[in-house]
């Protein structure tokens, strides 16, 4: 039974096979094998048609790219007088069969494409690549977000937090998830493979990664970590190359120092903040002596609102000094506070894109520090500040709630001082 069953599964690959090379020979255009995959044809031969409709699309200039995502938005839309038709007869008769053609009626059949699209081995990674040229367009075509929800709605559910994986990475890990560390890395680069060993080596040292099945050689996102015996408040002292590395059993903090996303198709997927939940499970287990999980942040958006500050009567010559260089190391921490706590999109939230992200996970921001971030970077987005974020894992909750229904923004009382503190350059002013 086990050999027959054995030789009809090799049968039934040589005859998806064949069934695949004939679809690359298919006469018909891209737009009439999209209506056949979606048709009763699409049910029988879904991994020949997808197959071929991939392979047309990965060899499409951009023009034809473009092309593609119109037929998408235009022609597999929804037709919303059926729906509204459908939506009053559900208001007048609620029965499952009106709720029935009432939801299939409401999902455009893009979506539909997309899911049977996503048969063969590899699809989801050229689905999440097909997104990014899709997102590269939305710039020039807006009406192009109607296809971009679909996409959006389909690779949540795709990338559901179940389906993700947690990883740790080490200097054991294969060279080629490596590369795309180092390649990744968005926030403090990695120059060398020296530098990667120095991050991934030493006994303090901690990276983690989620992948998924469907990608499983393709980091999502990954987190480098840094175990050490006290909150630090300089990059530059967490990466040096003339550190004393520390037994991971001494440590009595978990520094996350640097968060990166890898694909940007999966942008609007939101994996930092299950990753970071899994990643203090993971650390307490190993380093129960752990005491403080904090993150080392840098500050991106500061030195644009700075510049937008330099005519206000309040802080303006602050702001102007930070920028200039010659800000005394409190006037800049002041500045950072302010604009942590106080710069607000229209929405409400922090103007601070790192910070909605900390602040939304229910962290707090804990201190602030001048002089953190020497690099080239670090100084053109903010004048060398950073900021740690701490993880108080019995106040999380309560911070993530307060956050996401009032736009709340829970800190340390040294921030908040910090916010309203009088600034040194004028105190020395006063004083002449």
């Amino acid at each position: 039974m086990q050999r027959n069953r054995f030789l009809g599964e090799i049968l039934s690959q040589l005859f998806d096979r064949r069934g695949v090379r004939r679809g690359r020979d298919d006469a018909r255009d891209t737009h009439e094998l999209c209506a056949a995959l979606l048709s009763a044809e699409g049910e029988v031969a879904g991994l020949r048609l997808s197959t071929t409709i991939l392979a047309r699309y990965g060899a499409m200039s951009d023009d034809e790219k473009t092309d593609f995502f119109r037929f998408l938005n235009n022609e597999l839309d929804i037709d919303a007088t059926k729906v509204a038709t459908l939506a009053a007869e559900y208001a007048a008769t609620p029965t499952p069969e009106v709720f029935k053609h009432l939801c299939t009626a409401s999902e455009a059949r893009r979506q539909e494409l997309l899911r049977r699209l996503n048969q063969p081995v590899g699809a989801t990674a050229e689905l999440v690549a097909m997104r990014v040229d899709l997102l590269n367009r939305l710039k020039d075509h807006p009406d192009l977000a109607r296809t971009d929800i679909d996409f959006l709605h389909l690779l949540r559910s795709w990338f559901n937090r179940g389906f993700l994986v947690l990883r740790k990475i080490n200097w054991d890990t294969p060279a080629s998830i490596l590369d795309k560390i180092v390649a990744y890395e968005a926030v403090h680069e990695i120059s060398d493979w020296d530098d990667l060993r120095r991050r991934l080596y030493p006994a303090d040292r901690r990276c983690f990664a989620f992948f998924h099945p469907a990608m499983p050689d393709e980091p999502l996102i990954f987190v480098e970590v840094a175990l050490t015996a006290a909150i630090p408040g300089s990059i530059d002292a967490v990466l040096s190359e003339g550190r004393t590395p520390l037994d991971a059993d001494q440590a009595k903090a978990a520094v996350f120092y640097s968060i990166s996303n890898c694909q940007k198709g999966l942008s609007g997927v939101s994996f930092g903040n299950l990753l970071i939940k899994q990643v203090v499970a993971e650390l307490s287990r190993e380093c129960p002596q752990i005491a403080s999980y904090v993150t080392l942040s840098p500050i991106p958006g500061l030195n644009r609102w700075l510049a937008t500050q330099i005519d206000d009567p309040a802080h303006g010559q602050a702001a102007q000094s930070v920028l200039d260089g010659t800000a005394e190391a409190e006037d800049i921490r002041a500045m950072a506070a302010r604009y942590l706590l106080g710069a607000k999109r229209e929405d409400g939230l922090p103007l601070d894109p790192v910070a909605r992200f900390h602040l939304g996970n229910g962290a707090e921001v804990h201190e602030i520090h001048a002089s953190a971030d020497l690099s080239d970077n670090g100084m053109a987005q903010s004048s060398g500040a950073m900021v740690n974020y701490l993880y108080d894992r019995a106040q999380t909750e309560r911070n993530h709630e307060s956050f996401a229904a009032t736009a709340a923004i829970t800190a340390a009382r040294g921030v908040r001082a910090l916010s309203t503190a009088p600034f040194v350059t004028k105190t020395k002013e006063s004083t002449s």
